[in-house]
């Protein structure tokens, strides 16, 4: 589920998870190598079958939610692979394809951008060498030229009391010593546009090219790596911050020159080059920069910088259909979906004592009505680490956020649906069509994409239903969590009858699944604010499609390392996914759900 806030500084709050003796006490492992919830630390890959049990969600989300797959970030390599993974399972079971050209996949149109080494750049006509003594770096947008510009020296990067003024820099090749120590803002791709904003406010913006003198301290390979780029973008449109937002500039008159050269310069933004000292001196021709005062004035620049733009496959929905039996309406669609990416990796921590901490944590978060935890509130909390330490006398180090829960359980949960309504003898009257989204993560990107390019008609999908965090829902992960919950979001807002249809199903259950409907109105509990906005669903929603969204709750291993697959419930998770086939089931052989009018219905019963 994509995260709106995060008031929980946990990587931080970890640090003071030091051996003292205090109230929570981390459990010892079981028996046979499983841990208090019966599960192991590793599950080998194996067959799987059509019945959705235990067995076969752990073999699933072990696989797709272990760290090879490199936390699936949208815009990564791990997104990538845990497409192909979906994939090549949908095809194994004998779905359709229905993606692009024939595939499985649609492409969003996320780009890897860098320069190429046929970029060339002479100072008074004499060439200096690509990598040897300069690196451009990409951005977002390929920079504006660079023909007879005149070098100068602008001072200090990021000391504006030693630099020269936007004026004395514009059209000019500007160069800059590194600060004390070496340090900048980016040793990598240094993206000039934000994304969905225009760049962040610079003196140098009307400059030709900016260039810091800081090259000798990257080996070869390190040049090389400025241009292989690790992560792909989508450019949006640039606009200005909302006014009052953090970190908007204060509200000032823009006449409209201004504005449109900040247009311009968002468009074509100025070169950023990375310089070796012996380069820089040539620049002023033979003299030593350290030697310069700002204003200094050096050669004449011109660089042909080739950028690039190249699609990559690093953020794919992908997309399958079972068809339907009945003749007239296989051409109508129940979707079922949920998002295949997660948030990737970052700073490596003691992947046991974050546990610890984040169990801790929303224990007391739980003892204080859900509200959210101050500094005072998490410096209190001390765990005993003692057990760990018996076992793994090291920390062990984990900087992949695996996503387990978030979206894994709702991925495989498909997954495991897709093979059981495929074995069936005779399929649903309605076509089923399986969507893995993309980007959830970065904004509901993948199923905003799926919405306006459709790959069936739009209005032939009669339902949406979302799967997003199925996999935990215990009363230690939230008030009102038990063997028997659920919570279900939306699904009387646009259609009575597939609200109904929603409880009907749970009813025919031998043992009915505990509804939860409260996350239908605002809510106090920290973290919980619109959650209805916050998956995929959404945008279904949006073009009137009846949608239902299932989730068990933010627990305290969301949006952590700790999110990992041996945490997960699996006797609770298998149940639940077994009660969506049969909703899949019922929507795709019952009567079309049809839309409410202007108010939303509301259950008479919230718990059946």
């Amino acid at each position: 589920m994509r995260l709106v806030r995060s008031r929980w500084p946990i990587a931080a709050a970890a640090a003071l998870l030091a051996s003292s003796f205090a109230p929570f006490h981390v459990p010892s492992a079981h028996a046979q190598g499983t841990n208090r919830y019966g599960n192991p630390a590793r599950v080998a890959p194996a067959p799987t079958k059509a019945a959705i049990d235990v067995r076969d969600l752990q073999i699933r989300l072990y696989q797709f939610a272990d760290d090879s797959m490199q936390g699936r970030q949208v815009g990564r390599a791990g997104n990538k692979k845990g497409t192909d993974y979906l994939a090549a399972e949908v095809k194994r079971l004998g779905l359709m394809a229905a993606g692009d050209n024939g595939t499985y996949f649609q492409n969003l149109p996320f780009h890897l951008r860098k320069f190429t080494d046929h970029s060339r750049l002479t100072i008074d006509g004499n060439p200096l060498q690509w990598n040897t003594d300069f690196v451009a770096v990409p951005g977002q947008r390929a920079p504006r030229f660079i023909t007879d510009a005149e070098v100068v020296y602008g001072g200090i990067q990021g000391d504006t009391s030693t630099q020269i003024s936007a004026a004395a820099a514009a059209g000019k090749f500007v160069v800059l010593l590194p600060p004390a120590g070496g340090a900048r803002a980016s040793q990598g791709q240094a993206f000039a546009v934000r994304p969905g904003f225009a760049p962040a406010p610079t003196r140098f913006a009307d400059a030709a090219a900016v260039a810091t003198v800081d090259l000798d301290a990257l080996s070869a390979a390190q040049r090389v790596a400025i241009n292989e780029p690790t992560v792909a973008s989508q450019i949006a449109p640039p606009r200005a911050a909302r006014a009052g937002a953090p970190g908007a500039p204060a509200a000032v008159p823009v006449d409209s020159l201004t504005l449109l050269k900040q247009q311009l310069a968002a468009l074509q933004p100025s070169a950023t080059i990375r310089l070796t000292r012996d380069a820089a001196s040539r620049l002023f021709r033979g003299a030593s920069v350290e030697g310069l005062s700002p204003g200094a004035k050096g050669g004449t620049v011109s660089a042909s910088l080739d950028f690039v733009e190249l699609p990559t496959e690093w953020a794919r929905n992908v997309i399958a259909i079972i068809p339907g039996s009945d003749p007239k309406l296989k051409h109508q669609y129940v979707a079922i979906g949920a998002h295949n990416d997660h948030v990737g990796f970052t700073t490596p921590v003691d992947k046991d004592s974050i546990k610890v901490f984040n169990d801790a944590r929303i224990k007391l978060q739980i003892a204080n009505e859900m509200r959210g935890l101050g500094p005072e509130q998490l410096a209190s909390i001390k765990v005993n680490m003692d057990s760990i330490r018996r076992i793994h006398p090291k920390p062990r180090l984990d900087s992949i956020n695996n996503g387990a829960d978030d979206d894994g359980s709702g991925s495989m949960a498909v997954l495991e649906i897709a093979e059981a309504i495929q074995a069936m003898p005779v399929k649903p009257k309605r076509s089923t069509i399986f969507i893995w989204h993309a980007g959830e993560e970065a904004g509901l990107l993948g199923s905003a994409y799926f919405v306006r390019n459709p790959t069936v008609p739009i209005d032939s999908i009669v339902a949406q239903l979302n799967i997003d965090m199925i996999g935990r829902g215990r009363a230690e992960d939230l008030p009102g969590g038990s063997d028997d919950y659920l919570g279900v979001v939306g699904s009387w807002f646009d259609s009575k009858d597939l609200g109904e249809q929603v409880q009907a199903v749970n009813k025919k259950l031998a043992k009915p699944l505990a509804f939860d409907y409260k996350f239908d109105d605002p809510i106090a509990w920290a973290g919980y604010n619109n959650i209805y906005g916050r998956s995929d669903h959404y945008n279904y929603a949006v073009q009137g499609i009846p949608i239902a969204f299932f989730f068990t709750g933010l627990h305290g291993d969301y949006h952590q390392r700790s999110d990992e697959a041996e945490f997960i419930d699996y006797p609770h998770y298998a149940r639940i996914t077994n009660y969506i086939r049969d909703l899949t089931v019922e929507v795709a052989n019952g009567p079309r759900p049809r839309l409410n009018g202007t108010k939303p219905a509301k259950p008479k019963n919230i718990v059946p």
